[in-house]
């Protein structure tokens, strides 16, 4: 796919929010007309299945594996964490010829 019929990609990840959370899916007392613009105008996932803390979280949804076989099992204590042999969804992405960047909390370990 030549770089100008590829899409560009932005994943956003709010942290400790619930999918009730949103102005746009109901809540009457939050007001997120940001978030609700992004809802209204992106792709959506809607199946993604999370464990109840963060690390394990963030490791599935980087390496499509579930946390007891990509290493991230339970919450980060300064040390990597992630098996390096397991790809992520930046290394697939560069290897489609995609630049990544992440910005924000990382809580996979030190690397």
């Amino acid at each position: 796919m030549s770089s100008a019929a590829k899409p560009n990609v932005i994943f956003i990840l709010t942290d400790d929010q619930g999918y009730g959370d949103l102005s746009c899916l109901g809540n009457p007392v939050l007001h997120t007309p940001n978030l609700d613009q992004l809802y209204n105008e992106s792709v959506r996932c809607t199946d993604f299945h999370v464990a109840p803390v963060c690390t394990p979280t963030r490791g599935e949804l980087l390496t499509g594996r579930d946390a007891l076989y990509n290493g991230a099992s339970f919450v980060c204590m300064g040390r990597s964490l992630l098996h390096p042999d397991l790809p992520t969804m930046a290394d697939i992405f560069a290897d489609n010829d995609y630049y990544t960047g992440h910005f924000g909390k990382w809580h996979l370990g030190d690397n």
